[in-house]
């Protein structure tokens, strides 16, 4: 004869269900993190962040500040990714000397030195403009880099200077070029009103 199953019993097959459940779930996860499309390992960030601000002081005084539209940390390679990025740089006064804007790029977490890439132009609040596809930001020795295999185009008024690879402070004060230089000078003379006739 068959007995109906009392309160214990039913609770304790309500929990070892529940232990099932969870485990399938967590199994579930831990399977979608480690694998893509066709059994291939995809990484997926650890977090994400829209509208990412990063900032870099010494001592209290204000070196850059980097905003981004999105960001996505990856903790195991100390890596944020960021897409459309705009980096101020900043004198020892605090004021704004050059911003920095790009398509997107990666920040080291720890370094805090930076890749930028796609349309990366550097501009001097006195008019002085860098232009290349990619830019590193050596975070240390605050200093610009442009690989030797990517031209950089230099404008400052009407003289433009192009190049290969490139070397800079982030206000575009002392700078170097690596190889094929190439420069279009467009210095106007003023016409007095006798040459004019």
């Amino acid at each position: 004869m068959h007995r109906p199953a009392g309160p214990r019993a039913v609770r304790g097959v309500a929990l070892l269900a529940l232990a099932v459940l969870l485990g399938l779930g967590a199994a579930g996860c831990s399977s979608r993190r480690s694998q893509g499309p066709a059994g291939t390992k995809q990484e997926f960030p650890d977090q994400e962040i829209d509208d990412f601000a990063l900032t870099e002081t010494d001592a209290g005084k204000l070196l850059w500040k980097l905003n981004a539209q999105h960001a996505a940390e990856f903790s195991a390679r100390n890596q944020i990714t960021a897409t459309v990025v705009r980096v101020d740089f900043f004198d020892d006064a605090g004021k704004r000397s050059s911003v920095l804007t790009a398509n997107g790029g990666e920040i080291n977490g720890r370094t805090h030195d930076m890749v930028a890439r796609g349309h990366v132009v550097l501009e001097t609040t006195e008019g002085t403009r860098l232009a290349t596809e990619e830019l590193r930001f050596l975070n240390r020795e605050q200093k610009i880099v442009v690989p030797d295999d990517q031209l950089v185009r230099v404008q400052r008024a009407n003289d433009v200077l192009t190049g290969y690879g490139f070397e800079s402070d982030p206000d575009l004060n002392h700078y170097e070029f690596k190889r094929s230089v190439q420069a279009t000078v467009r210095s106007r003379v003023p016409i007095t009103e006798e040459e004019h006739r």
